[in-house]
């Protein structure tokens, strides 16, 4: 007689343990490779640089946020299966994307009129140079 088992079969990702470990450590945040990083200098010093030159060619050293590059960027338009729901979030990041947009525009026009202004103080005082040398 054979039984059927209801556990979901193992499933090995690829790199094994090191991309396991990398996952827990991003999960847990840059001061969990800090710590990792400080252990490995205090047991095995060529551990801890290994893991320092792996922070920052990574880019794990000076992000902002490790799990934020984890964060899966098409999560928000996964559908809820609540048509109202829906529809009030796609019209929430519709208008929150038109605010950032109208932002970003106002930015640039704050940059463009301090550049001409920059350059109108530039052109006022190359003129008055002029005007003093002759």
């Amino acid at each position: 007689m054979t039984s059927m088992s209801t556990t979901a079969p193992a499933h090995h990702t690829a790199g094994g343990w090191f991309s396991k470990t990398e996952r827990w450590l991003d999960e847990k945040g840059k001061g969990a490779w800090i710590a990792a990083m400080v252990l490995g200098f205090i047991f095995f010093w060529p551990v801890g640089l290994a893991l320092l030159f792996y922070m920052i060619w990574s880019k794990r050293m000076f992000s902002k946020s490790s799990t934020a590059r984890m964060a899966n960027p098409l999560a928000t338009m996964r559908s809820t299966g609540n048509s109202a729901f829906d529809a009030y979030k796609a019209d929430t990041l519709r208008r929150l994307e038109d605010e950032q947009h109208n932002f970003e525009a106002f930015l640039e026009r704050l940059r463009e009129a301090k550049d001409k202004s920059e350059f109108d103080q530039f052109m006022d005082e190359r003129a008055k140079a002029a005007k003093a040398e002759d």
